[in-house]
């Protein structure tokens, strides 16, 4: 995937959190549409300018690859909460915040904010770096080691 490619799915309607998404759906046991329909409510950082959209898609790989599905689930609890502060970490790092609003330089969530970005042209320059940042962190992130250190700790106990 490459930013052209970003750039013509945000033409044909996708937003950030869905592309993320949706470049692990397979893997993920999702349907391109479930993957869709799930991230669909997350654009322009939930429509308020908070959390990028981006950021968010990868927190939903990270809950389906490693989330606690009840109340007595620590061990991977713990391993989530481990990964999703790498990758925020990671995330951080590249481009300093989370927030939409912070990212794009203006707020998405006023019509005066979302003229200036879409007449500067950002959505389709760097909102494609941002998905493919976080599709980056994620690729390079180790879910192997974690998952035997967290087994080998409840074994322990």
């Amino acid at each position: 995937m490459d930013k052209e490619h970003v750039a013509g799915l945000f033409m044909r309607g996708q937003d950030c959190s869905q592309v993320v998404i949706s470049h692990y759906a397979k893997e993920l046991g999702l349907t391109e549409d479930e993957a869709n329909r799930i991230s669909s409510a997350f654009g322009g950082g939930t429509g308020l300018g908070e959390t990028c959209g981006a950021v968010i898609g990868a927190m939903m790989v990270l809950g389906m690859r490693c989330g606690h599905n009840g109340p007595d689930d620590a061990e991977h609890r713990n391993m989530l909460m481990s990964k999703r502060a790498e990758f925020i970490e990671k995330w951080k790092e590249r481009r300093g915040s989370c927030m939409c609003r912070d990212l794009l330089g203006d707020d998405i969530s006023s019509p005066e904010g979302l003229g200036r970005i879409l007449e500067a042209g950002t959505m389709m320059t760097l909102c494609p770096e941002l998905v493919l940042d976080a599709i980056d962190i994620l690729d390079h992130m180790d879910f192997e080691a974690e998952a035997e250190s967290a087994s080998e700790a409840a074994a322990a106990d």
